[in-house]
């Protein structure tokens, strides 16, 4: 019975950045594993983007009571400044309107006191109406303003994620492509063996049958032919 030649074992492959395995490839029965090993930094920047996108995620559009009172201290402010504005406007205006009147014809019962009256206060309640606008565009901005900042905090955490993952993916691929060319490399040597004994086994059985048409001594040379090639 021949000798036949030992199929190679699995290759494994690994990467190592400043003397430290980072990723490795190996086969254990019928399973290739791959693995990372994160440093403790790695882990704990991975664990705070994924606990803090899990425990963030339901409320991302929900406001509790502090987050509702800092907007309304924020409005209130907007508001106050704002009617602090149109009074700093109008109440001169008034101011200048009365003592006018009143040095010119001695009270305010009259027509012109009246009708420029009416036109201050038209333009007051314009403003008034204006700014009552601009406080209801102002909450949907700080409502808006809020949610953007969350929104931009969940995608730096994805972002955090995402980067380690794709870490994770480029080392594993080094390790795989490491192993792949060390069994790539294996099997060609099992081949170029195999190709050799076989070239070997036919050279044997020509040299054989010679040694054989030689008497005795050939026939004796034909046979420790045939025993060295079975161990080849």
């Amino acid at each position: 019975m021949g000798k036949s030649s030992k199929y190679p074992s699995y290759s494994t492959g690994t990467v190592t950045v400043n003397g430290n395995t980072v990723a490795s490839t190996s086969k254990k029965g019928n399973t290739v594993t791959s693995n990372y090993n994160m440093t403790d930094a790695e882990k704990k920047i991975y664990d705070y983007a994924q606990n803090s996108l899990a425990s963030s995620l339901p409320y991302v559009n929900v406001f509790d009571e502090n987050t509702q009172k800092n907007i309304n201290s924020q409005l209130n402010a907007y508001t106050a400044n704002g009617q602090k504005l149109l009074n700093n406007i109008y109440t001169p205006m008034l101011k200048e309107l009365k003592t006018d009147i009143a040095s010119r014809f001695g009270n305010f019962d009259n027509s012109v006191f009246m009708d420029n009256l009416n036109s201050i206060e038209s333009n007051r309640a314009e403003a008034m109406s204006n700014l009552a606008q601009d406080i209801t565009a102002k909450r949907d901005e700080l409502v808006n303003n809020e949610l953007a900042q969350r929104y931009t905090y969940l995608n730096f955490l994805q972002d955090l994620q995402n980067q380690t993952n794709s870490n994770i993916l480029n080392y594993i691929s080094g390790s795989q492509n490491n192993s792949s060319s060390g069994n790539s490399y294996n099997a060609n040597a099992y081949a170029a063996n195999q190709s050799s004994s076989s070239g070997f086994g036919s050279y044997a059985n020509l040299a054989s049958g010679v040694l054989s048409a030689m008497g005795p001594y050939g026939m004796a040379a034909s046979a420790a032919l045939q025993i060295a090639k079975q161990y080849v």
